[in-house]
């Protein structure tokens, strides 16, 4: 059925009695001039409307805003009821316009004060409301005429919206009652007609108008606004109506920053939007995905005066919406075309006429390792083709092929991991006979015998030690242990046959043998520990050995530093024996070479650490391959003293200064 909604026609019945024309007693200030006015001359008084006049201006900008956000298709009929019912235009789209209405109401005028009230009743209104209601739009003859013999699949509601003084609770029944009567013989007569439709459903609105107290202030507050802001430029909020739509995409992204905890849902009636001064203003850099008519709220203050005036002028504004993240997103531009001022959505994510980016480069550069070879055997398993022959289930019933298309991907997509380094079963050859059938519907006896296979190669994999292909991107050091890994990879198969387990029993057979052969026996969990024990041990050697080889290369550089002071100390005591008169001159010696050092092994007290048993090992089978220096053998606290057979020749003594003198 093709329904039009209830905005579709919409009629406003405005009471003419003679009680409209009392005053509403809201004054308003008819005399601004306040700054230049002559002395002694009297201000005007202020003035007050009449409820008929708050009655047509409301009633006026309803199809003002109307006709601004919605130009086809939202119809209003217009009528004013006193001693009978005027109907002011008709549903044809050369009378929806505020001109034709403004003009049709000047006729009418106001109501006459002093008309007898009883002869007045809105009840003349609504009546004619009704059989207007009954009567066809263009937009409905038109739906009627492409379905031919099933016109009466077309829709016919709509909506009155009645303005006048309701006397009681059971004055307003009795509209009610008159209403709901009259419709149901109206729906009698266009049933028997081709030229009226029956009306399906009918939204009455009352709107009671009654006079209120006077409020000054409100007056007093809105000029001195006017006067503080006349000349200078201050910041103002602009309130505008639209189409919901153009915050759709934003509202489903969930991305947007709508405010929590609201009792209107996720549906604000208010979005805030911010203007935005980027650094170009070109339109055709922008890329929209939609374009919505606006009406302002209050269209003649200044602040939307302002901003009409600005875009009518060509200009355009970008407006920002923030985010949850706190970040915020230039969302929306209002722009205008043709005399109209449209809300333009902007795209937030890459356009759809750019190049796509290459999915090896990644998005953004964060994922490249995706399963893109996979991805494509994928595609081909579950490629649709024409279905010829109809199946059916088990229960009988006819088997659609789109849905049995759509359980068969259902099934395929369970568990799919798309990145390389977030699987490992995927990666393995070994593991393909099982993840190939785990996804059918029903197992044979064979796919269930090569599932079983499957599993047991993997224990034996795991008996062996093989490695197994474990991505180690984004860790530090050699990654998981052999242990980890294998645990990894039970748990994924596990993942991946429980997903599947509800299909049939011989998939529950297929998870058993998997169960079963995860409980290790005890000697396999205690070849284990032996395993790790050694792994542990072998990883403590290696990181001896390089805190050995970082210790022997400072042992190497203090040994050298060492020498080298020596050698200096025992040049300076050669000077000075040269110096006496008596000493021969030393032979020609060759340069000093430098040696290795045996460190003396020191016992040191309290508890051994490895490194120091490891370094004494190594000390005293390295002191065991060469013959030590005789003269660092003879020397007292690593000194040895030069020149001593040439000493007992020449019967000379050295004292411990170095001074040489003769006995």
């Amino acid at each position: 059925m093709k329904i039009f909604s209830e905005s579709h026609k919409t009629v406003f019945v405005v009471d003419h009695c003679p009680y409209m024309a009392e005053s509403c007693r809201q004054h308003v200030e008819f005399d601004m001039l306040v700054k230049n006015r002559t002395q002694g001359i009297i201000p005007l008084a202020p003035i007050s409307k009449s409820l008929w006049t708050c009655s047509v201006e409301s009633s006026m900008e309803y199809c003002r805003i109307m006709y601004d956000i919605f130009p086809f298709k939202k119809l209003v009929n217009f009528i004013v009821s006193d001693s009978g019912a005027h109907v002011l235009n008709s549903w044809t789209q050369e009378d929806q316009n505020l001109q034709e209405l403004m003009a049709a109401l000047a006729a009418v005028g106001p109501p006459n004060p002093r008309a007898d009230p009883e002869c007045c009743s809105i009840l003349h209104g609504l009546v004619a409301a009704v059989e207007t209601l009954c009567k066809i739009t263009e937009y409905q003859h038109e739906a009627r005429t492409l379905l031919m013999e099933n016109a009466e699949r077309v829709g016919n509601r709509g909506r009155i919206i009645c303005i006048t003084n309701a006397k009681s609770d059971s004055h307003v029944r009795m509209l009610e009652d008159c209403v709901q009567e009259t419709i149901h013989e109206h729906n009698k007569l266009a049933a028997n007609s081709d030229h009226l439709m029956q009306i399906q459903k009918c939204e009455l609105v009352l709107i009671h108008t009654y006079p209120v107290g006077e409020d000054s202030l409100v007056s007093d507050r809105s000029k001195k606004e006017e006067e503080q802001h006349a000349n200078t430029s201050a910041n103002y909020d602009v309130e505008l109506l639209h189409h919901k739509d153009a915050h759709v995409d934003f509202l489903k992204s969930g991305d947007s920053h709508l405010g929590g905890g609201s009792r209107e849902g996720p549906f604000k009636e208010t979005i805030t939007l911010k203007w935005c001064t980027p650094r170009t203003n070109n339109i055709e850099l922008h890329y929209c995905t939609g374009a919505y008519r606006i009406s302002p709220v209050d269209v003649n203050s200044r602040p939307s005066s302002c901003l009409t005036n600005f875009l009518l002028n060509g200009r355009s504004v970008l407006l920002e919406q923030p985010r949850k993240s706190g970040s915020k997103v230039i969302s929306h531009m209002l722009s205008s075309h043709g005399g109209e001022i449209f809300l333009h959505v902007l795209s937030s994510s890459r356009s759809i006429l750019e190049d796509p980016p290459s999915i090896s480069e990644g998005c953004g550069g964060r994922v490249t390792d995706y399963r893109i070879t996979d991805f494509g055997e994928f595609m081909r398993e579950n490629r649709l083709t024409p279905f010829l022959d109809p199946r059916y289930k088990i229960d009988g019933s006819l088997e659609v092929p789109l849905e049995r298309a759509k359980d068969q991907l259902e099934k395929h997509t369970r568990y799919w991991p798309m990145i390389i380094s977030q699987t490992t079963i995927f990666n393995m050859q070994a593991v393909v006979p099982l993840a190939s059938v785990i996804v059918k519907e029903s197992l044979t006896e064979e796919d269930v015998l090569n599932c079983q296979k499957t599993i047991y190669n993997l224990v034996d994999m795991e008996r062996k030690n093989d490695p197994l292909p474990i991505s180690t991107v984004g860790t530090r050091g050699k990654g998981p242990k052999r242990d980890e890994q294998y645990r990894i990879m039970w748990n994924e198969l596990e993942t991946l046959v429980r997903a599947h387990i509800n299909n049939s029993e011989k998939h529950q057979r297929v998870l058993e043998c998997l169960m079963a052969c995860r409980s290790k026996p005890p000697e396999e969990e205690e070849r284990k520990k032996r395993g790790r024990k050694r792994e542990d041990k072998e990883d403590k050697s290696e990181k001896a050995v390089k805190d050995y080889e970082q210790e022997k290369s400072w042992q190497d550089s203090e040994r050298l530093k060492g020498i080298l002071e020596r050698g200096k100390e025992d040049l300076a005591e050669a000077e000075i024996i040269k110096d006496s008169p008596d000493s021969p001159e030393p032979p020609n010696k060759k340069p000093l070479v430098e040696m290795d050092e045996t460190p003396q092994v020191e016992k040191s007290k309290g508890p051994v650490s490895l490194l120091s048993l490891w370094s004494n090992r190594i000390n005293t089978a390295n002191s065991r391959k060469h013959q030590e220096f005789a003269g660092r053998l003879n020397s007292v606290n690593n000194r040895a003293e030069l020149y001593q057979h040439l000493k007992e020749e020449n019967g000379m003594e050295t004292p411990e200064n170095g001074k040489a003198s003769r006995q």
